[in-house]
């Protein structure tokens, strides 16, 4: 790891960004280009992407704290950065042109798949984005144009397509910490990731040259997806330095940070033993010597009430911390950006929404049994959680239930709500965009506060891009840059 930050350092000198930092302080010698193994920058691109934002989880419900007002759980944030411009971003491209140098076409598709992941990341938080312009300073463009979010999405879709045709069989791929170098497994995390980008699009009917309905079935239909939780897009976390699981030794989930009471009851309704595997129990249950599979000794604090309130759940012994695996265990779970289980209920909705034929209920339950497949294989001592529980009886009860012909809002909010329950710490803020698209499930909000649609831009950029900023502020916003102005694929 010493080796990657060293030439990454190197990277942060001789390559430049085009947002987030003054650009003038950087880069005094652009033909003096040193030469990195790119499979140095894979290794870390891959780990900065990869892991676990828990701020997410409070503004997804899931979550609360009790030692003070989370701007999160109450949805009160404001701006966010832009720093993956100056590193996830600039590493990529970086890695790119290494694997350009030794004619590694691998290289160069996984580049492309980093790039329309943060891209697409990017512009979901924002809206209209440097996209085209970015990254371009050696070119001499230091204040990149802003473009449209629809030109971004089509954008980063026909990278993705561009990254489908590039990756194969023969240029070896070292330094992946995902995959470990099976371009089969990378070639269906970027299929995966396009109909990802499309299902998000569903309030939209095209995106540039691309018909969504029709860009989704022919991708499903003729290009290879994951098929199993060894697909999954993970990163699988080591006991060593700067290898362990994000949250490990964390003190906050050590003290003051709890499970909220909506997340946990959809669980407790449903005698869902994947909640034992989130949350701990209550101090005042385990005092009693409940059971760990006993569903009364769980209890979480309500989202949207005082943090005061739910501080004095604490005192009373009857609110339950997260399960300390999260923050003990340095290896715990792997942390995936795209899931199988998450790629059969994209699937479920798409069949839903009558874009590809079939079964809606057969992704669904493919969905459902590959996410208790996944914590009944990386949980420690699962037995303790799920012996007895029999999945194929689980999605036959009237909760869980699926059935095709029922009212599409019905059908959503079916999937919707299982998509929910597997992404406790997993898959970053979907969960949150998932409830904006589609209302599902829906979240408790405090009388008279609306869950906010993006986040506000980055001081830096009115410091050192204000003329393109306002003027993507002016045609988006009408010139207001808030978190309840609604991005163009929300509307």
């Amino acid at each position: 790891m010493k080796n990657i930050i060293k030439s990454l350092f190197i990277v942060g000198l001789f390559a430049m960004t085009s947002c987030e930092t003054n650009l003038d302080t950087i880069n005094e010698n652009p033909n003096d280009q040193a030469s990195i193994d790119p499979k140095f920058l894979l290794t870390y691109v891959s780990k900065s992407a990869f892991q676990v934002n828990g701020d997410n989880m409070y503004a997804s419900r899931m979550m609360i704290g009790t030692d003070g007002e989370n701007t999160y759980q109450y949805m009160k944030w404001n701006d966010a950065s832009f720093d993956v411009y100056s590193s996830g971003l600039l590493n990529t491209a970086k890695m790119m042109q290494e694997a350009e140098k030794i004619n590694n076409k691998n290289y160069q598709a996984i580049g492309k798949f980093y790039r329309a992941y943060y891209f697409f990341n990017l512009s979901l938080k924002f809206g209209s984005i440097p996209y085209s312009e970015a990254l371009k300073g050696e070119s001499g463009i230091t204040q990149p144009k802003y473009d449209t979010q629809e030109t971004v999405m089509a954008g980063i879709l026909s990278e993705l397509k561009e990254a489908n045709d590039l990756i194969n069989s023969n240029d070896k791929i070292e330094g992946d910490i995902i995959y470990n170098g099976d371009a089969t497994k990378w070639k269906k995390l970027i299929n995966s990731f396009r109909l990802k980008i499309l299902i998000t699009m569903s309030k939209k009917t095209t995106l540039g040259t691309y018909n969504i309905a029709t860009e989704f079935a022919s991708i499903a239909g003729s290009q290879p997806v994951m098929t199993s939780i060894s697909d999954n897009g993970e990163l699988k976390f080591a006991d060593a330095a700067d290898s362990r699981y994000t949250m490990f030794n964390n003190s906050g989930y050590g003290s003051s940070l709890y499970m909220a009471d909506y997340f946990i009851n959809m669980f407790k309704t449903r005698q869902d033993p994947r909640l034992f595997t989130f949350a701990a129990q209550t101090t005042g249950a385990k005092e009693a010597g409940k059971a760990i599979t006993d569903f009364t000794a769980y209890n979480g604090g309500n989202p949207t009430s005082p943090y005061s309130d739910n501080a004095a759940l604490v005192t009373a012994k009857n609110i339950s911390k997260v399960n300390d695996r999260f923050y003990k265990d340095a290896t715990n779970e792997p942390s995936a950006v795209l899931s199988y289980s998450e790629l059969e209920f994209i699937l479920a909705e798409a069949t839903a929404r009558g874009w590809i034929s079939g079964s809606a209920k057969t992704h669904y339950d493919n969905a459902i049994k590959a996410s208790f497949t996944f914590y009944q294989t990386y949980v420690k001592n699962p037995n303790q959680y799920f012996a007895g529980f029999d999945v194929n009886q689980y999605v036959t009860t009237s909760l869980v239930v699926y059935n095709d012909t029922a009212p599409l809002q019905t059908q959503l909010e079916k999937i919707m709500t299982q998509k929910y329950m597997t992404m406790f710490h997993q898959s970053q803020w979907t969960s949150y965009y998932d409830y904006l698209r589609t209302g599902f499930p829906n979240y408790p909000l405090q009388t008279g506060v609306s869950a906010p649609f993006r986040f506000r831009y980055p001081q830096s950029e009115y410091n050192y891009n204000s003329t393109n900023l306002k003027a993507a502020l002016t045609s988006q916003y009408g010139g207001n840059d808030n978190i309840n102005s609604k991005p163009w694929w929300l509307q």
